[in-house]
């Protein structure tokens, strides 16, 4: 597949699913998406408008799992500023979430103490991808693309606009992730 380097060029794929979004009045913001919680029940997404969203696809048997403890430190450094971090386990690489979502839960509360929301496992690549994940990665430029392993992490802006997509190799408490997450933190 050739590569283009044009800022304005969109992918087929990015242009398909943008215009079948707005014929069908489907999602155009992330705050228009419905998901379901770690615990089977429907959320909106609209309940976060106004703050800054991390959104990052997980696994429990990954190398990258202990990321897991970064994004709660990260969690409960910004939170009171306005920033949630939104974690969707997934086994779509490497297999390496085979639980429930029951055992997710459990291990990621026992393990790691997290206290950021917890979705529902949900396929982040592919024909299966969820509503969401095929929103997140049809953005263009930088801001989408494939998710390429467990722990990519997209960041909303208060608006419901992608602002940034960052590799699995970004450290949550990391400067970079600090930068990026002060830089959309809504003002005070």
């Amino acid at each position: 597949m050739a590569q283009h380097s044009r800022p304005d060029y969109l992918p087929p794929m990015t242009v398909t699913l943008l215009l079948s979004l707005l014929l069908s009045g489907g999602p155009m913001s992330f705050h228009d998406f419905q998901v379901t919680t770690i615990d089977g029940k429907e959320a909106s997404l609209a309940a976060y408008k106004g703050k800054a969203v991390l959104v990052v696809n997980t696994a429990s048997e990954c190398g990258y799992t202990p990321q897991y403890k970064g994004l709660e430190e990260l969690y409960q450094a910004y939170r009171k500023r306005g920033l949630e971090i939104l974690a969707f386990p997934s086994n779509d690489f490497g297999a390496q979430e085979p639980g429930t979502n029951a055992q997710i839960k459990k291990f990621c509360e026992a393990r790691y103490r997290t206290t950021f929301p917890l979705f529902a496992k949900v396929a982040v690549k592919g024909a299966d991808a969820a509503p969401l994940y095929r929103w997140l990665t049809g953005q263009p430029g930088k801001k989408g693309g494939a998710v390429t392993w467990n722990f990519n992490k997209f960041l909303v802006d208060p608006s419901g606009n992608v602002v940034a997509h960052l590799d699995s190799s970004v450290e949550p408490t990391s400067a970079e992730m600090k930068k990026q997450v002060e830089s959309v933190l809504p003002a005070p």
